[in-house]
């Protein structure tokens, strides 16, 4: 810190009514209300240079335990908002804080003022919503005067956008944000419960017609809702020079959050370059939270904002300030302190830095002590998976799932056998798939261990012991090397609970996606290939048949699934057949959820198996 007031002195000497650069000209500051001249701009930039040049070591009261340094700092200008986005806030909305606690405009920029001096160099402006605040335009004018500052941006929902832009680019505003989840306009007005669509999008070309480039739209991907126009906004960026952002959902108070609604980043690029191949990934920049991706021939591009399946809190840079006044050092986290209560009290300009200082200090490594032991989406059926936070302390060594089952089976319709019709009870017609794969190739085979309440029987038909932990309960695998090679097969089967209409469309193979069936039984077959990439301590054999079978159940308007596989090895395959029926199970689920959200899928069990030590056995 001592090289600090050196630098706070040269700012000072430079901080005048007729502003120098280090050739020594003047600088003659721009109006507000007139664009800068090219020759302002370039003594502007020779004065940066100098500033680069001969700046102290970044602010110790801006950087944490860690070693991040906090250049960026987001101030929240209203609790208001003339949207309730259903990510966002509950339809009531949320309670107000009275005016008297909020910041006023001169504390805003009082603090702004003190941020800057002590490195901040980009200010974003947030909400509520920033654009519904009055006297916004005279906040980014007076911010424009703080020497340091870069760059002000706002993030806004575009409403208010098209009829303020002209006056706050005048202004100084230089980056703008706009939130846009959906492309047709019925949706747009079921998800933030307000009409404005066509306002938003008149935001949008306003901006690219006065010069902002990119223009960046956030997306926020909720899966049920509109992960199904990613491609849609892909296009957008062919012919503008956008900045399309896809953003993870995450949770936030009132939102309602499930991690079921969550798309990851690695799932959204799987879709995308599936339509286009050749995609490319654009370098990434310092201190950025998006993974940038561009199309040949495109004008814009496209990002990724992985707040949850691949956290950027390593290289955080970001403060927040409230609209009444607390600062924030993480969006996760709920530890606040107020420094309106400070400024109003009279703290000085050196007891506010101690105060931010320690707050800074007290910033955890990531997302406020929490991490995801999931790297990638959940699926998007009822079933679930371990996907939860765990404390960032006292953390062992833990197996991450970079995939699941929602998002490797990725494929167009395939070519699939023809269908096979019979005709039982009372004259119903019940149609009926079948699939046999034979293969000589490798595959997945897991070890055995599975136990159930049936018939069972051999010397070893039963075990107290779990053979995948060791002796201090640790997961370990199973050492199979000195184990003799036995046939083995296992049958294993799944139920999903279509309701009404969905089974009827799949009865007469009328869904839009195509032929569920053929699709979910090749998903099956495929499921029972990959197992052991699924299932961490499984062992790799020789996969010698699959078949996959689908039953239509007209009475209870389901599909009843029965997976079997067969192999010669020293481990069982009832693991390789159970996740063969979940799978398919999953696969009807994504064939079916555009026509109903309420399916059930349910019963995966064992049925049987045979070959092994621990003996044969059946479900009664």
């Amino acid at each position: 810190m001592a090289a600090q007031p050196l630098f706070r002195m040269i700012r000072r000497l430079l901080r005048s009514s007729v502003r120098g650069c280090s050739s020594g000209a003047p600088v003659t500051q721009p109006s507000p209300r007139e664009p800068s001249r090219p020759a302002t701009e370039e003594l502007s930039r020779q004065r940066w240079q100098f500033l680069r040049e001969h700046t102290a070591p970044f602010s110790a009261f801006l950087t944490d335990s860690f070693g991040r340094q906090h250049s960026y700092l987001r101030i929240s200008l209203t609790e208001k908002c003339n949207l309730r986005c259903q990510y966002c806030m509950p339809e009531e909305g949320v309670p107000l804080t009275p005016k008297a606690d909020l910041l006023t405009t001169e504390e805003i920029l009082t603090l702004a003022r003190l941020f800057v001096k002590e490195g901040v160099d980009k200010i974003r402006l947030t909400g509520g919503e920033p654009l519904i605040r009055r006297d916004v335009v005279d906040i980014v004018a007076q911010l424009h005067q703080l020497e340091g500052l870069k760059t002000i941006g706002v993030t806004t929902n575009g409403i208010n956008l098209a009829r303020l832009l002209p006056s706050l680019q005048k202004a100084g505003l230089g980056a703008i944000n706009i939130s846009l989840d959906t492309l047709v306009p019925a949706k747009y007005e079921f998800i933030v419960r307000r009409k404005g669509f066509h306002k938003v999008m008149e935001g949008i070309h306003k901006a690219i017609e006065l010069g902002y480039d990119p223009v960046k739209v956030n997306c926020v991907v909720m899966r049920g809702l509109n992960e199904d126009e990613l491609l849609d906004f892909v296009a957008l960026t062919k012919d503008l020079p956008l900045d399309v952002r896809f953003i993870e959902y995450m949770p936030f108070d009132g939102n309602k959050w499930n991690f079921k609604k969550m798309v990851s980043y690695k799932e959204m690029l799987d879709t995308i370059r599936q339509q286009w191949p050749a995609l490319e990934k654009l370098p990434e920049e310092d201190l950025s939270t998006a993974k940038a991706f561009r199309i040949p021939g495109f004008q814009g591009q496209i990002s990724f904002i992985t707040s949850m399946s691949e956290h950027f809190c390593g290289t955080c840079n970001r403060l927040r300030i409230t609209a009444d006044g607390n600062l924030k050092v993480c969006l996760f986290g709920n530890s606040e302190v107020s420094l309106r209560d400070h400024l109003r009290a009279g703290a000085s300009e050196e007891e506010l830095l101690t105060i931010i200082g320690a707050a800074v200090g007290r910033k955890k490594r990531q997302h406020a002590g929490l991490f995801l032991t999931c790297q990638d989406s959940p699926p998007a059926s009822p079933v679930t998976s371990s996907w939860r936070p765990v404390p960032a302390q006292d953390q062992r060594p833990r197996l991450l799932l970079s995939r699941l089952m929602a998002t490797w089976w990725k494929t167009k319709t395939p070519q699939v056998p023809p269908l096979a019709w019979q005709w039982l009870g009372a004259g119903s017609p019940l149609r009926l798939y079948s699939s046999q794969a034979d293969s000589d190739t490798t595959s997945m085979c897991l070890s055995p261990g599975t136990r159930a309440h049936a018939t069972t029987s051999g010397p070893w038909a039963a075990s107290d012991q779990l053979t995948h932990v060791d002796s201090e309960g640790r997961a370990a695998m199973v050492d199979v090397g000195r184990k003799p090679d036995t046939d083995r097969e296992a049958v294993a089967s799944g139920v999903v609970l279509l309701g009404p209409v969905a089974f009827e469309l799949v009865q007469q193979n009328q869904l839009k996606k195509g032929d569920a069936l053929g699709v979910a039984q090749l998903a099956g077959v495929q499921a029972a290939k990959l197992t052991s990439q699924l299932i961490p301590l499984c062992h790799h054999v020789a996969l010698s048949h699959i078949q996959v079978q689908l039953r239509l159940d007209p009475e209870r308007h389901a599909v009843v699934i029965q997976a079997s596989c067969r192999a010669r090895g020293p481990t069982g395959v009832e693991m390789e057949a159970l996740t063969s029926a979940a799978v398919t199970a999953l696969t009807l689920y994504d064939m079916c959820k555009a026509v109903s959200r309420d399916i059930e899928i349910g019963e995966i069990k064992l049925i049987s198996k045979t070959g092994g030590q621990r003996g044969d056995f059946r479900r009664a």
